[in-house]
């Protein structure tokens, strides 16, 4: 019996190429509103996927509420009727008007963003004026990751209440990403989750002293989300559980998703001894982080010779095996920045090609 993610008439298709499988994406859909307690509990980041299918099949869940990273994505939910739209990058210079003009262009979702700058803040807030438009922003909380967002304490404080009085802006919670948490250990990985929150947690309070409402709270990722599910009123935003990779499967194997992508790929060469030349190269696979950036369950790989801009060589004691032409397929190490490589995904149910998947918010630009 051939593996679950083998493709009947692998011939037709040119390598290297992005391989889904709708079912289990969907399976995964299902495991992570489990887990979060409700489909309300969830806004998802579609940054993992890019692709306007996904969407449609967390929708088809129940799923109303989405995070994202670019305006592209924001833009590509709001084509598929998302009504709750987080764009999670504070925008900055031109990406300010773009914004406004993608609440103007998809009026029937709602639209929020994010700030950690008093300056932002109130570049978004004039534009919002001039354009008599009331826009949403979340203060972006900084718990750990050191990447974005203020320290929770008496300065975010500040600018929470400043932003809570500012006309045309609703302050409407905090957004606190803990992506800087890699513990493999569910206990572990908690303690530090909940430690790194307390903070947060005396921010909180401190808005509620001040008179303000219960502001609401986006937290978490993947790794995290199942531990921001058992506070009351806070949306987790998990992204990459849907798809899955070898990178968190094997970091997090308490996590129960399934591997719903994998690249395709073939030999292209045999240059000697125990090595295979792959078109695998790093316009194929994300190459930011070190060897191995991809598993392949076909074949035992003992090292990773080379990698280049098309090629991948690889030596294993079972190269006598493989000859030019042969696929293999491999789970990439990180598939966030992998599905971007490509403009689009050949979607496999029970080993045959339905349909081909548009990869939609790969570029930074839709239509506006």
């Amino acid at each position: 019996m051939d593996p679950w993610y083998k493709i009947t008439r692998e011939a037709e298709i040119s390598t290297p190429a992005l391989v889904i499988y709708p079912d289990r994406i969907e399976d995964n859909i299902i495991r992570m509103i489990k887990i979060a307690g409700g489909s309300e509990r969830l806004r998802p980041h579609v940054k993992t996927h890019k692709m306007s299918g996904v969407v449609k099949l967390k929708m088809k869940q129940g799923i109303t509420r989405f995070k994202c990273a670019t305006l592209a994505e924001a833009e590509m939910v709001a084509q598929c009727g998302g009504q709750d739209i987080l764009l999670a990058m504070q925008p900055v210079g031109p990406h300010i008007g773009r914004f406004f003009r993608l609440q103007k262009s998809y009026p029937r979702s709602r639209f929020s963003t994010l700030v950690d700058s008093e300056i932002i803040a109130e570049q978004i807030a004039s534009m919002a004026s001039s354009c008599n438009q009331e826009t949403d922003l979340w203060l972006d909380i900084n718990n750990g990751m050191n990447r974005t967002g203020m320290v929770p304490g008496s300065d975010a404080l500040q600018l929470f209440m400043k932003i809570s009085k500012i006309p045309m802006i609703k302050a409407r919670g905090l957004h606190v990403y803990d992506g800087h948490i890699h513990e493999s250990d569910p206990a572990k990985r908690r303690k530090i989750c909940e430690s790194d929150f307390e903070p947060v947690t005396s921010l909180i309070h401190s808005i509620l002293r001040s008179g303000l409402p219960v502001p609401q709270v986006v937290a978490g990722g993947t790794p995290t989300f199942p531990f921001h599910a058992d506070r009351n009123l806070t949306e987790t935003s998990p992204g990459t559980c849907v798809l899955w990779d070898s990178g968190y499967s094997g970091s997090f194997p308490d996590l129960p998703f399934l591997h719903a992508s994998l690249v395709m790929t073939r030999v292209v060469s045999k240059p000697g001894g125990r090595l295979l030349c792959l078109d695998l190269g790093h316009k194929a696979i994300a190459a930011e982080i070190p060897h191995p950036r991809i598993s392949f369950p076909d074949i035992l790989v003992t090292r990773f010779v080379s990698h280049n801009e098309e090629h991948m060589v690889i030596e294993s004691p079972e190269a006598d095996q493989w000859q030019p032409g042969d696929v293999l397929y491999g789970i990439p190490w990180h598939i966030c920045p992998t599905v971007p490589r490509y403009k689009l995904a050949y979607a496999v149910k029970n080993g045959n090609i339905e349909s081909e998947w548009q990869i939609d918010a790969r570029d930074r630009v839709i239509s506006i």
